[in-house]
């Protein structure tokens, strides 16, 4: 086994500046990886908090309850994403205003851009830990690749009366920067693959929660506030978007 001190004390100046690159890729892909799992952590922790006391106060009619809920729980996916659906018709449950399809539809535009401003904040970094993944075995390579030139270079250089425990002590020292690239990357690329998946999930619970509320908001807003559950101009657009039989 040799000793990674004499490797590193014999390894020339572009050997020891590949390492030094190296390192410096896998220290980011592990800050990276630890400050994403933060932050995911905290956003369900706090989510796992808001969906059961944000349901209870749908079930309970407690709207305005349940937007101040919504708004004040800002590290929660879900409740970001609820918040925006709300917020667009918020004015209207004050003033107790009709609320129409294009009310409806204004909350559904307001949730699908929120999700896309959530999902691209939890995507941010996955680039970084890709990159790294990637390249980091091709500048392992690079190192050793120059460093098979140098011994074979030096060989050359002494008339090709080198033994071969030197060659073999020169190939030994170039491909260290391989197993370091390799370190470097093997990690980077199962954290992006992990949350990946997990922003995925992250994903269809948004949606998931949107459309429910979307659908509460058709059949209970109005019921709530004395006014019809759906309004003319709503049942007019839900009919001609129908392709099926309407079950009841």
């Amino acid at each position: 086994m040799p000793n990674i001190l004499d490797l590193w004390t014999n390894s020339n100046w572009f050997a020891k500046g590949v390492v030094v690159v190296l390192v410096f890729m896998s220290i980011w892909s592990l800050s990276t990886f630890f400050m994403k799992w933060w932050q995911l952590r905290r956003s369900q922790r706090e989510t796992v908090k808001f969906i059961p006391e944000f349901s209870r106060f749908l079930q309970e009619e407690h709207l305005e309850a349940a937007i101040t809920l919504a708004e004040n729980k800002k590290r929660s996916h879900v409740a970001r994403v609820l918040g925006g659906a709300l917020a667009e018709v918020k004015p209207l449950l004050k003033d107790r205003a009709t609320i129409t399809a294009a009310d409806i539809n204004s909350a559904e535009r307001a949730v699908e851009r929120q999700m896309l401003i959530i999902i691209a904040e939890l995507k941010r970094g996955l680039g970084i830990l890709a990159t790294i993944g990637a390249t980091a075995p091709f500048v392992g390579l690079l190192g050793t690749t120059m460093g098979i030139v140098n011994a074979f270079t030096g060989m050359m250089a002494s008339g090709g009366g080198g033994s071969l425990a030197a060659v073999a002590g020169g190939i030994s020292e170039a491909l260290i920067t391989t197993a370091v690239g390799l370190m470097a990357a093997i990690p980077a690329v199962w954290f992006y693959n992990y949350f990946t998946t997990k922003i995925d999930f992250i994903s269809v619970e948004m949606t998931y929660s949107s459309k429910e509320l979307i659908d509460y908001l058709i059949r209970s807003v109005g019921s709530e506030f004395g006014r019809s559950i759906f309004t003319k101009e709503f049942q007019a657009q839900k009919a001609t978007q129908s392709s099926g039989p309407i079950s009841r």
